[in-house]
C-alpha cells in the first residue's frame, strides 16, 4: 500500500500519516510566523503561503527527523525556516524572471509592485533568521552559509558563464547553489535536531544536495512539458526573460562548440535563432515553447535528472534498510517523475 504526504507517495502508512500531521503542524506554525500587524505586510506575507505549494522542503526535513527523534520540537521549528526561506527566495526570483503567476496565483509583484515584492522577501527572511535564532549558533550559521549560496547562485545565473566557461557546466554548479543548497540544509536540519550522528547528517545532506539538481533538472522539463493550469506557472517564462534552462544550453551546445565548430542540424540553429528572438506575444512565445518541447534535448535533461536522482539515493547506502530509507527513495522517484 502506498499512501501520501504533501502530495508525495510513501511507501508505509503509518510513516506518511505521521508525517502528514506534523506537516499539518508546520503549516500552522508558517502561517503564524507571517503574521504582521502592518496591514500591507500581512497581506503581501500571507500571499505565497495561503497559494499553497509542495512543501517539499519542510517534508524532506521531517523525513529525514524520522532516522532520529523525530518527536523533538526543534524538528518543527527546523521545517518552519527551511520553508520561510524558501518562500523569502520566490518573492525575490518571481521579481528578477519577471514571472506573472506563482502557484496559480499572480506573482507578488502583479499585485503590489517590484518594491513592496523584494521587501517581503527581506521581511520573510527576516522571520527565518528569528525562527532559526532559537536553535543555536550552529543553526545560525548554516542558514547564513546557505543564504551565501542562493544569492551567489542567482548572481551566476545572472550574470552567466565569463570567458570561456563551459555553458552547462555552470549551470549545474547554478542550480547546485541556487536550489540543491537548501535541499541539503533542509535534509541536514532534520537528521541534525533529531539527534542523529554526524555521519547520518552528512549522508543526508549529500542526498539532498544531489536530489536538489534532479528537482530543477525535472523542473527545466516541466516548464516546456507541462499544461501551465497544472503548474500554475506560464509555460516558457525563462524562455521569454532568456534565463538559461538545461534544454536550451544542450542545444546552443550542439550548434556551437566552445571553439566555434558548429556540431548541430540547421534546425538546430534556426532554433536557437527563434530562441534568440522577440518572445514578447504569447504567440510567438508557444511556437518557441513548441519547438523546443519536440527537441530530443528536453528528453537528454530528463536523463541527466533522473540519474541526478539515481546519485542521491545511492548516498544512502550506509543507512540502515526499514520505512524511512523507503521513503526517502520513494521522495526522489517522485520528484522527477512530477508533472507540476
Amino acid at each position: 500500500m502506498t499512501t501520501a504526504a504533501a502530495g508525495f507517495p510513501l511507501p508505509d502508512p503509518e510513516l506518511a500519516e505521521r508525517l502528514s500531521t506534523r506537516l499539518a503542524l508546520v503549516e500552522e506554525r508558517l502561517r503564524d510566523s507571517v503574521t504582521n500587524t502592518d496591514a500591507l505586510a500581512d497581506r503581501a506575507s500571507r500571499h505565497l503561503v495561503n497559494a499553497g505549494g509542495k512543501r517539499l522542503r519542510p517534508l524532506l526535513t521531517l523525513l529525514c527527523a524520522e532516522l532520529g527523534d523525530s518527536g523533538r520540537p526543534e524538528v518543527i521549528d527546523a521545517a518552519v525556516v527551511v520553508e520561510l526561506t524558501h518562500l523569502a527566495t520566490l518573492y525575490h526570483d518571481d521579481v528578477m524572471d519577471s514571472a506573472p503567476l506563482r502557484r496559480g496565483a499572480p506573482a507578488a509583484h502583479e499585485v503590489w509592485g517590484n518594491s513592496v515584492a523584494i521587501l517581503t522577501g527581506d521581511l520573510l527572511f527576516a522571520r527565518a533568521s528569528v525562527t532559526v535564532a532559537g536553535l543555536g549558533p550552529d543553526a545560525v550559521r548554516l542558514q547564513a552559509e546557505t543564504f551565501e549560496r542562493l544569492c551567489l547562485g542567482q548572481l551566476h545565473e545572472t550574470v552567466g558563464p565569463t570567458g570561456d566557461a563551459d555553458a552547462v557546466q555552470h549551470y549545474l554548479q547554478v542550480l547546485s547553489d541556487k536550489t540543491a543548497s537548501l535541499l541539503a540544509t533542509s535534509a541536514r536540519f532534520g537528521a541534525k535536531f533529531a539527534g542523529c550522528r554526524p555521519a547520518v547528517v552528512e549522508i543526508v545532506a549529500n542526498y539532498g544536495e544531489k536530489l536538489g539538481v534532479a528537482f530543477q533538472l525535472a523542473d527545466d522539463v516541466i516548464d516546456l512539458t507541462s499544461d501551465g493550469t497544472v503548474t500554475g506557472k506560464t509555460p516558457g517564462t525563462d524562455l521569454r526573460e532568456k534565463v538559461p534552462t538545461m534544454p536550451a544550453l544542450l542545444l546552443r551546445s550542439r550548434v556551437a562548440s566552445p571553439d566555434g565548430t558548429e556540431t548541430g542540424t540547421p534546425a538546430d540553429a534556426a532554433l536557437v535563432a527563434l530562441l534568440d528572438g522577440d518572445l514578447t506575444s504569447d504567440e510567438d512565445l508557444a511556437t518557441a515553447v513548441d519547438a523546443l518541447r519536440g527537441h530530443d534535448v528536453v528528453a537528454e535533461t530528463r536523463a541527466q535528472s533522473v540519474a541526478w536522482a539515481r546519485d542521491a539515493v545511492a548516498e544512502l547506502a550506509p543507512l540502515p534498510s526499514g520505512p524511512v530509507k523507503d521513503a526517502l527513495v520513494s521522495f526522489a522517484e517522485a520528484l522527477v517523475d512530477r508533472t507540476a
